[in-house]
């Protein structure tokens, strides 16, 4: 394997999807509360720019990839990519491994739809994998402290970001 020096960051996007209460829309990562500590089992739906892709139709495609939601109406892209690298445990394991970390464009969306909408057992029909066992609706400002520990900075930039969106 390569030393994680030499690894490249991977493109992704992250989502901060916000409902009329100017709250943003957080998953409990699947499989997650088994962990030792699950404390940090919370994120913002995220994932990965395929080739020739741009990153706002990334942010859509990943939004519905794993929650099914599609009545939403962009507000606005953070200004920067924002970075965080993996703890080794992580690069040394699996496909993941081929990275250092991830760089990340990140989006707000105002969601426009009924809750129904929202799947994230079965999502997108069925046609992907699970990302999340649970859902809720959480202020943007306590995000940081919900996330697994090495992807708090960004987090912490993202509610800079965007924290006149959840005023």
């Amino acid at each position: 394997m390569a030393k994680k020096d030499n690894l490249p960051y991977r493109d992704c996007v992250g989502i901060c999807l916000f409902n009329h209460e100017n709250k943003v829309w957080i998953g409990n990562r699947y499989g997650a509360s088994e962990l030792e500590n699950s404390n940090y089992t919370w994120q913002m739906p995220q994932g990965g720019i395929d080739k020739g892709e741009e990153p706002l139709q990334a942010a859509i495609r990943e939004l519905y990839e794993e929650t099914s939601i599609k009545s939403v109406s962009l507000i606005r892209e953070a200004p920067d990519w924002l970075y965080y690298d993996f703890p080794d445990h992580v690069v040394k394991a699996g496909k993941i491994g081929k990275f250092k970390g991830q760089r990340q464009r990140w989006f707000a969306f105002r969601f426009e739809g009924d809750e129904s909408e929202i799947e994230v057992i079965n999502p997108a029909k069925g046609k992907h994998p699970q990302e999340f066992e649970g859902w809720r609706w959480e202020a943007l400002a306590k995000t940081p402290d919900l996330i697994v520990p090495f992807k708090r900075d960004v987090y912490l930039d993202v509610v800079k970001a965007f924290a006149d969106l959840a005023a």
